[in-house]
């Protein structure tokens, strides 16, 4: 067994630090999860921390977990990957941790040295920053601001305004001492000893320009020239060079101390890290929901170089690096983000990005976004005076709740004559923006709408979409919720299509959608996207794989170019950057090569609307966006009448 080469992918979340032990081929041998811990401030709703420290003994936990369980010696253990949320951690130049939290403490040594990427204290910054019209806020679809609500997660994640929060609550001899991580490169300076950045995290969440890095001007005005004046040692690289694109072997591998503290074997491979992963996370804190997909770009990888099953066959042509930038990736669960890149930059409004080299040398990504989509699915659910009987039903039957709605639906569509639920629910039409827009308009102001409902009385009876029927009085309101539950659907698939009608604009070419998250189980959305947007979706093997997996990934890569790369005497320093014997194009076939390898085989759902379907979709798509004008308007009549 030990002859066989094994790679571990840690995926650091807001509740929770997971490992997962890989073959070659991408075939899971072991994962584990350990909780990790949260602290809030029971007088400030805006505060969210984490600790590093407690996050390391998550991490250590989890990988010694994976080695217990599948008995594979730590010398088979070729490499390690890390993907993490976008949280800004604080430590000394020594890498001691130093705390965050408001008050005496703060400045000082202590393990709560992380503001997690809820955390929007730095709201009166962030309006600073955007008052700037800096050459900074291109890349991040023109503002740096703090939503109104926690479910905007780009927008709470960029990580100056925190430092600037940091700054301005700090006395100078207490900020002197602090450098700053995004996460994921803070766990591989703590793995490695080498602060070395990632292309990732600089570009993407701390306003490291593409093509010309640090803005010394941006700083100045916001308040931070004592960033430039230092050379950027507190956040990181100041010149070309000095960043990693995806899974670039961070140093000489792991550190003496970390190997020890994980298990494993000093100088292992530890590839440069990516933001966040595809895994959905609901963690209730004191008063307040903190619902989060953490998702993005470790996602991405494991998702986005997927084969297909078509009709019981097995795609035998093998996707080029090319044509993934045809490829969208839709990671799905309690809010969904959008993920596509391309060879050149693409600006377009509403949309974050372009982010060079965040994935591959020189290529570029763009983000999308809906700000609820499961969470509105579920929403419309539990709302309802049917959901009770809806739970029970599906107790009865033994079936999951959305089968039970399917079923539902087919039966009034075969008793209303119809051939397509879309036409069953033609007279309905939901907006789904309950908690603002984040794609393509970037409006937090938007709101969710119905118009269509007709008369549920307190007998749960109603009139249904044909004049003259009314349904069974014991039906509990069911037939109604499976309405709603259909025509939100139909509006999640809508606003879908107009992000991409909206990438597509803006210089992209998507030819299909690869999905992952907890919503590419429900079969009927799946379909919708696909009739909706006229694209093929491509359903993963498993749901939730992607992210570990694309940790993972980073960890093979990392190996493979270190075994590929001559060997190097030079001093292990913390800013060493191991010398690469591939061109840039090179790593990026290799990288693209591993993907494929290591990504399990998904199932392609194709567009397979009749042509009166299309026509009722197409019409309905009008309706949405007329429907988002119209909600404008009206905002803007009642602005002015009310001053």
């Amino acid at each position: 067994m030990s002859a066989e080469s094994y790679y571990i992918g840690i995926d650091v979340g807001t509740g929770s630090a997971r490992a997962s032990l890989v073959k070659k081929d991408g075939a899971v041998v072991a994962s584990s999860t350990h909780e990790t811990i949260p602290f809030r401030d029971p007088t400030d709703h805006r505060i969210f921390e984490q600790s590093t420290t407690n996050i390391w003994s998550s991490i250590s936990a989890a990988i010694k977990d994976c080695l217990a369980e599948s008995k594979v010696p730590p010398s088979a253990v070729k490499g390690l990957g890390f993907d993490a949320t976008c949280s800004l951690a604080v430590s000394d130049f020594q890498g001691e941790p130093v705390t965050v939290t408001k008050g005496k403490h703060l400045g000082q040594y202590g393990d709560r040295n992380v503001i997690l990427w809820a955390d929007h204290r730095a709201e009166k910054e962030a309006n600073l920053i955007n008052s700037t019209k800096s050459v900074v806020l291109d890349y991040v679809g023109g503002t740096m601001s703090l939503p109104l609500m926690d479910y905007y997660p780009s927008q709470l994640e960029m990580e100056i305004p925190k430092i600037l929060w940091l700054k301005n609550h700090l006395s100078p001899e207490l900020f002197s001492r602090c450098q700053f991580f995004d996460l994921p490169d803070f766990l591989t300076y703590r793995a490695t000893s080498n602060i070395t950045r990632s292309c990732c995290s600089l570009t993407c969440k701390c306003s490291y320009v593409p093509n010309s890095g640090w803005e010394a001007s941006f700083f100045e005005t916001i308040g931070l020239s004592e960033l430039s004046k230092e050379r950027y040692k507190q956040i990181g690289a100041g010149k070309a060079g000095g960043l990693l694109t995806a899974g670039r072997p961070v140093g000489k591998g792991l550190s003496k101390r970390a190997a020890e503290e994980l298990g494993l074997v000093e100088g292992t491979p530890v590839g440069s890290g990516l933001i966040d992963a595809s895994v959905v996370e609901l963690c209730f804190w004191v008063d307040v929901a903190l619902i989060r997909d953490t998702f993005r770009y470790a996602g991405w990888m494991g998702t986005i170089a997927a084969r297909y099953n078509e009709n019981g066959n097995i795609s035998d042509v093998l996707p080029s690096l090319g044509e993934s930038q045809h490829r969208l990736a839709a990671v799905a669960g309690t809010s969904t983000c959008h993920l596509v890149q391309s060879p050149q930059g693409v600006f377009g409004n509403g949309v974050w990005g372009p982010y060079k080299d965040a994935v591959f040398q020189g290529w570029w990504m763009n983000e999308g976004g809906q700000s609820s989509t499961g969470q509105l699915i579920d929403f419309i659910l539990t709302t309802h005076v049917a959901y009770p009987k809806l739970v029970e039903l599906g107790k009865e039957q033994g079936k999951n709740i959305h089968v039970v709605l399917q079923e539902l639906l087919e039966k009034l569509r075969v008793e209303h004559k119809v051939d397509t639920l879309t036409e069953l629910t033609k007279d309905l039409h939901i907006y789904p923006d309950f908690h603002g827009n984040r794609s393509p308009i970037a409006d937090p102001r938007m709101r969710g709408s119905f118009v269509g409902l007709e008369l549920v009385s307190t007998a749960h009876t109603f009139l249904m979409y044909k004049p003259n029927q009314i349904f069974d009085k014991q039906d509990g309101g069911l037939y109604d919720l499976a309405f709603k539950y259909n025509a939100t659907l139909e509006a999640i698939a809508l606003q879908t299509r107009h992000i991409v009608d909206t990438l597509n604009t803006a210089g992209h070419n998507i030819k299909s959608i690869y999905m992952s998250g907890g919503q590419a189980k429900n079969l009927a959305l799946m379909r919708l996207f696909a009739n909706t947007c006229g694209v093929p979706v491509v359903l993963p093997f498993e749901h939730s794989g992607a992210v570990v997996l694309g940790a993972a990934m980073l960890a093979r890569f990392a190996a493979e170019v270190s075994e590929q790369s001559a060997k190097d005497d030079g001093e292990a320093g913390e800013t060493y950057i191991a010398p690469c014997a591939l061109s840039g194009q090179e790593q990026g076939e290799l990288l693209w090569k591993i993907m494929v390898e290591m990504t399990p085989v998904g199932t392609l759902v194709a567009p397979s609307a009749s042509a009166k379907e299309k026509r009722l979709l197409e019409a309905k798509y009008r309706i949405f966006r007329e429907s988002i004008e119209i909600q404008k308007r009206w905002r803007t009549e009642m602005d002015e009448a009310s001053k």
